[in-house]
């Protein structure tokens, strides 16, 4: 079960007090009345608030709004907009507990990007809880009606094109996106596709101004971010923190060996370099948070994590299809103590072959994870070739799906 623990580190923005859900009476007074004002004037307050993605591309938001409108305008046809609760990334819990504890703060935020670009239809896609939103929604009297739709459990289900086709009846899978769904999406309209954080924060902007969302974080990077913090030995935590804050203050690094960083798509530092960063949009992703104890092998850890990614392919084009496959089985090879042969050396041979070529980003993520690993551990993997692993707890510690 995920805690939260906002208090822990700012006062909560997003978050409940208390860790309770938050119905409609209560959020309103918590929050006030939401104020939609003009999609002109909207557009200007999230670009002066610097409000990016929290999706994991950290893509400045009123950029994204303002080609979507632009498309619509282009096209004269009324665009749609998606909101992105899908998490399919294991090791994540932010965006379902933002969902479970303040649902009014995403729906509030959908209607704010639906007045931003003028679309007359919207969706909040989640894997989970679909009954409770669905009641959150039909509670409301929104301006735009939002249909809520129960997504499959994949990793790539929340990839925008795979989220748009899945809205618009399709299977929830990848596509080719020339033009993006940007252009065309759901329906063939213009559609806008926002993680729900992203959302909730844009509700807030709408409500109090670029002033008051820069209060928190950083000049260069203002406002917050909801974290997933795993620790050995402990449930996974939901925390917010503004950006800037050091990594060391939202995770203990004593006694650790490395700290993955943004999730399975994300790097793996060195514990002594993480200590020296601050929570950074560049580099935070899908907002995961873990370290790794000296007692754990990284390179294991890893090739459990590259099955899993390998698996969770859509098979549609060969990069992922062969490629990813193929680089876990070698992964798999390093994290074996015993002769390595020219393994490493094709593991990046292979990693500039998928890079770059699959219908999503899903192989760029996955290389990113491969090269970050082979840099972090390398000491540990001249250990490997010599017959020998470092680490005396065998035990399981990124949570990776059982398969079916």
């Amino acid at each position: 079960m995920t805690a939260t623990f906002p208090d822990l580190h700012m006062s909560p923005r997003l978050l409940a007090p208390g860790g309770a859900p938050a119905d409609l009476p209560t959020h309103e007074q918590r929050y006030g009345p939401l104020r939609y004002g003009d999609p002109a004037a909207l557009l200007r307050s999230v670009a002066e608030a610097g409000l990016t993605g929290r999706g994991g591309a950290a893509f400045p938001v009123h950029r994204k709004l303002a080609a979507v409108a632009e498309a619509a305008r282009r096209t004269g046809r009324a665009p749609v907009v998606v909101a992105n609760g899908a998490e399919g990334e294991p090791a994540s819990r932010k965006d379902k507990t933002l969902l479970a504890l303040s649902p009014h703060l995403v729906l509030d935020g959908l209607q704010v990007a639906a007045r931003a670009v003028g679309a007359g239809e919207a969706y909040l896609a989640a894997e989970e809880g679909v009954s409770y939103l669905e009641s959150a929604a039909a509670n409301r009297r929104d301006p735009v009606a939002v249909k809520v739709v129960r997504l499959p459990k994949r990793f790539l289900s929340g990839q925008a094109s795979a989220l748009a086709r899945f809205a618009g009846g399709a299977e929830a899978l990848p596509a080719h996106q020339d033009p993006p769904v940007r252009e065309r999406g759901v329906g063939r309209a213009p559609t806008l596709v926002q993680n729900v954080e992203t959302l909730a924060h844009l509700a807030l902007i709408a409500r109090y101004g670029p002033d008051w969302y820069r209060t928190a974080g950083t000049p260069s990077q203002p406002g917050s971010a909801l974290c997933t913090l795993h620790t050995p030995g402990s449930q996974p935590r939901v925390v917010e923190a503004p950006f800037g804050m050091p990594l060391h203050r939202l995770v203990p690094l004593n006694g650790m060996s490395a700290v993955l960083l943004g999730g399975y798509h994300g790097t793996w530092l060195p514990a002594t370099e993480a200590a020296q960063l601050p929570l950074d949009a560049t580099t935070m992703g899908a907002g995961v948070i873990a370290t790794l104890p000296t007692t754990r092998c990284g390179l294991a850890e890893t090739a459990r994590v590259l099955r899993y990614l390998a698996l969770q392919s859509a098979g549609q084009c060969g990069p992922c299809l062969n490629g990813l496959p193929r680089m876990a089985a070698a992964f798999r090879t390093l994290a074996t103590p015993g002769p390595q042969s020219t393994t490493r050396t094709d593991l990046a041979r292979w990693s500039g072959l998928v890079e770059g070529r699959g219908a999503c980003h899903h192989p760029d993520g996955t290389v990113r994870l491969v090269r970050s690993a082979l840099t972090t551990f390398a000491p540990e993997l001249d250990a490997h070739a010599r017959g020998l692993c470092t680490a005396t707890d065998p035990t399981p510690l990124l949570p990776v799906p059982q398969e079916p």
